[in-house]
């Protein structure tokens, strides 16, 4: 009966660290999170201050398509402001130029029969 008593003590005492473990992981994941987001609004500030309306609907279309890329502009836009080499607002041709260089250039491959 002892035995008994002590396997039900382990195994209230396992539970309670595992709760305790996985309510400590969802605090982390909830502070990712709001850390993530906290970052979005601020580089969404940022283009909304350098961008024209027009390039900032370019950069939303590409997003939808190669968030990838899209990230790596504003993240090219964020350095370029913060090293000073950004002066009034970037407009749609600009953003088309930057997208077509960070574009890789695609070569077309012909097999010939001989």
């Amino acid at each position: 009966m002892q035995d008994d008593e002590e396997l039900e003590m382990i195994r209230r005492r396992r539970m309670a660290e595992m709760q305790g473990a996985q309510q400590q992981q969802l605090q982390q994941q909830a502070m990712m999170q709001e850390q993530a987001a906290r970052r979005e609004a601020e580089i969404q500030s940022v283009m909304r201050q350098i961008l024209t309306p027009e390039a900032r609907d370019r950069l939303a279309t590409v997003r939808l398509a190669y968030p990838d890329m899209a990230s790596a502009v504003e993240e090219q836009l964020i350095r370029l402001l913060q090293m000073g080499r950004i002066r009034g607002q970037i407009d749609d041709h600009t953003i088309k130029t930057i997208l077509q260089k960070m574009t890789p250039q695609q070569r077309d491959i012909k097999i010939e029969r001989v």
